[in-house]
């Protein structure tokens, strides 16, 4: 069984910063794609910020210049610095990967629960 758990969510100030982090467990031969994305109430969940192995990212316009995505592929996670957050970037923000558990199945896509990020004074 794999999953993705995350953490680092909470309650900020605009123009704030936080950090998120994703660690993937369980058995995992190996992870091509590292995301994160985000659904606030009402809205479709959308992708903010992409990664893959060889270390190349991909943001949302939205985010560009202030979020940073990265990852430990020794340590199977994935991290999000979000700076100088704004109000709109209130959302749960969910874990996205795409992870081969053994050498011989297919990739999986696999989501983490999610972890709630509030911006407001």
């Amino acid at each position: 069984q794999v999953q993705l758990v995350e953490s680092g969510g909470g309650l900020v100030q605009p123009g704030g910063s936080l950090r998120l982090s994703c660690a993937a467990s369980g058995s995992i031969y190996r992870i091509n794609s590292m995301a994160w994305y985000c659904q606030a109430p009402g809205k479709q969940r959308e992708l903010v910020a992409s990664t893959i192995t060889d270390g190349s990212a991909n943001y949302a316009d939205s985010v560009k210049g202030r979020f940073t995505i990265s990852r430990d592929s020794a340590k199977n996670m994935v991290f999000l610095q979000m700076n100088n957050l704004k109000p709109e970037d209130a959302a749960v923000y969910y874990c996205n990967a795409q992870i081969r558990p053994t050498f011989d199945s297919g990739y999986r896509n696999l989501w983490g629960q999610g972890t709630q990020v509030t911006v407001s004074s």
